[in-house]
């Protein structure tokens, strides 16, 4: 017999789940993936026949023919060289197959690149220039590494751009007390949704040229852009286009995954980095140390592939991925319009243009006895609100503090997943329980 609460379900709006939210599966992928894991139904299922052929290539490649051996420690050379080739499409550039690691979602590729930093260099910690607000992988991984992190704020009355002045004043500070060896970017954006521009994507470049800094482009929501006017850049791609001396001198490492865009698959833990003007030994050094972990999940892999090398035109089942993947970008940018816009309907919020990725990141006002209420339960405001909040509505977001924010302001990250109706219901819920909350602090 648990207590009553005045909701009859939690809406976890706090993480980046889209299944977990209702978000249905693409046919394409599930389709492969039950040949693969149950071959029996390559030959009886009625499977499209480019559902079958893929199973077959994909269990072809794979030792012993089966989805449950062992890999290669870093991917199926097949599924890179199709990963390769996905690349290529996107940036009109080449782009080799021995440069992509698959990895066991973007977090495990993530954390392998930054295991290169982990040395001290003339006594001083290694630092990893990281977005304020940040994805807390990030903050998580420096300090069970020994790294050091260095925040650079994003400038939220620019909708979350990069400041060039920003990352200079972070980057002198921070060489004080460290070696400040790698820079972050997160595009489009986590947990504050703005798309780069081109311009700016430049400008990094730039500037991680000038400090030698190795840069870690976490593009894996590029599928998510959802503004009128935004568009993704990679940052291979505007790499290779700036010409030399970047093009063939900036180390960089991209990163994606099969648990965002339009595919959501979370669970299969499915993702992949490209490595690009990394020293062949350094290389050689990352996949050794990759090797001691195996190999990722081989069903993440064949996701990997299936979205790295979709149905093209003309094959059997391209219609209906297509549809598919249109019907769920277009929900997606509806949902990310009708968050932004209620919240910028209710007082004391100001949220911006949801441009692309999965979340908004509103900030709100709280009344003065509302911070002295919190400061007596020993919260931070903005927990202390999403406490609240959840106990009286069931709605779970994140509070501001645990991404990073200016001192002084408030925030929170919600996610635009749940489906349209629901959505609708968390909004009218979130309004009221914001009116009563003021009104009992006011």
């Amino acid at each position: 017999m648990g207590a009553r609460k005045p909701f009859s379900k939690v809406i976890k709006a706090n993480i980046g789940d889209a299944h977990a939210m209702g978000q249905v599966p693409i046919t394409f992928i599930r389709q492969v993936l039950a040949c693969v894991t149950y071959p029996d139904l390559i030959d009886k299922a009625d499977f499209p026949p480019d559902v079958k052929k893929r199973a077959r290539d994909i269990l072809g490649a794979c030792g012993g023919g089966s989805i449950g051996s062992y890999t290669a420690s870093h991917g199926i050379e097949q599924i890179r060289q199709h990963v390769a080739e996905y690349i290529e499409r996107r940036d009109c550039h080449p782009a080799r197959w021995q440069d992509i690691c698959l990895s066991a979602g973007a977090s495990t590729g993530i954390k392998n690149v930054l295991q290169l930093l982990c040395n001290h260099l003339d006594g001083k910690p290694s630092g990893v220039m990281i977005p304020i607000p940040q994805y807390p992988l990030y903050s998580a991984s420096l300090a069970e590494y020994g790294l050091t992190q260095v925040g650079y704020y994003l400038d939220e009355a620019a909708q979350w751009g990069l400041a060039l002045d920003e990352l200079e004043r972070s980057y002198k500070e921070a060489q004080k007390d460290c070696n400040v060896r790698a820079l972050v970017v997160i595009n489009p954006g986590n947990p504050t949704g703005q798309v780069l521009t081109r311009s700016n994507i430049e400008s990094i470049i730039k500037f991680a040229h000038a400090h030698r800094l190795l840069v870690f482009a976490d593009e894996v929501y590029q599928d998510n852009v959802y503004a009128e006017g935004s568009q993704f850049h990679s940052f291979k791609k505007v790499l290779r286009e700036l010409g030399e001396p970047y093009s063939s001198t900036l180390e960089l490492a991209s990163f994606m995954s099969i648990s965002k865009g339009y595919m959501g698959e979370c669970g299969l833990r499915g993702g992949w980095a490209e490595l690009v003007n990394l020293a062949p030994p350094v290389q050689a050094q990352l996949y050794k140390c990759v090797s001691a972990m195996l190999c990722p999940s081989a069903l993440g892999q064949a996701a990997i592939d299936c979205v790295a090398k979709p149905p093209m035109p003309g094959e059997p089942s391209y219609e209906q991925w297509a549809r598919e993947k249109a019907n769920v970008l277009s929900s997606l940018r509806e949902r990310a319009t009708l968050i932004a816009d209620t919240f910028n309907q209710m007082e004391g919020f100001k949220c911006n243009v949801v441009q692309g990725a999965m979340y908004a990141f509103p900030s709100f006002e709280l009344p003065p006895r509302a911070l002295e209420a919190a400061k007596a339960a020993g919260k931070e405001p903005d927990v202390f609100y999403a406490f609240e909040l959840l106990e009286q509505t069931g709605i779970c977001v994140v509070p501001g503090s645990g991404f990073g924010q200016r001192p002084g302001t408030f925030h929170f990250r919600t996610t635009i997943l749940p489906q349209p109706e629901l959505l609708k219901q968390m909004l009218d819920s979130f309004k009221q329980f914001h009116q009563a909350f003021t009104a009992k602090y006011a």
